[in-house]
């Protein structure tokens, strides 16, 4: 069978980045599983996957357009210092979440002033190169109770990401 809309898709998998850092790997035994077509995975990595079957692997680019966007100015902000816990030990590149009306959002900790903190909010992997390296384990058709449960997730998430940035809400 081959990957299309609405395919569940179980994949092995290993990213790094320009610099050759691995960012992330599926645990062995553990692929990462999700719904073709569903917006669960970056577009680059869907792209490559589609009308693949069980047994493909390759190993392939996505470039920043395709996985996380350009980071957006508009994502990085000052905030005082006195949002943070007073023993909190800040410093550049710490990762922090909060509770929003949009839900949970990660920012990164860029700065650190004496009365202000410079965040950032976009996705911390805006603007790089993906490197993949990818098998395909599993290719069926999705259930119905999975793809019930994806409406759920939508209805419950929100999500304020575009084709050209992601605002951190985990789905992409």
């Amino acid at each position: 069978m081959k990957i299309k809309e609405n395919s569940f898709v179980a994949i092995e998998y290993t990213l790094k980045i320009d610099s050759g850092e691995e960012i992330d790997k599926s645990e062995e035994g553990n692929p990462l599983s999700f719904v073709f077509s569903a917006g669960q995975v970056i577009p680059g990595l869907e792209e490559q996957l589609s009308d693949k079957e069980v047994g493909w692997s390759s190993d392939f680019s996505v470039e920043s357009k395709d996985g996380y966007g350009q980071p957006n100015p508009e994502l990085i902000q000052k905030v005082p210092r006195t949002n943070f816990p007073e023993d909190a030990e800040l410093k550049p590149g710490m990762a922090f979440e909060a509770q929003t009306q949009q839900g949970m959002l990660t920012f990164t900790v860029r700065e650190i002033g004496k009365e202000e903190v410079t965040i950032d909010m976009n996705h911390p992997l805006c603007g790089e190169r993906l490197h993949f390296s990818v098998k395909v384990i599993e290719v069926r058709d999705a259930t119905a109770e999975e793809l019930a449960s994806l409406e759920e997730e939508e209805e419950e998430e929100g999500c304020d990401c575009s084709e050209s940035s992601c605002e951190g809400c985990g789905q992409h």
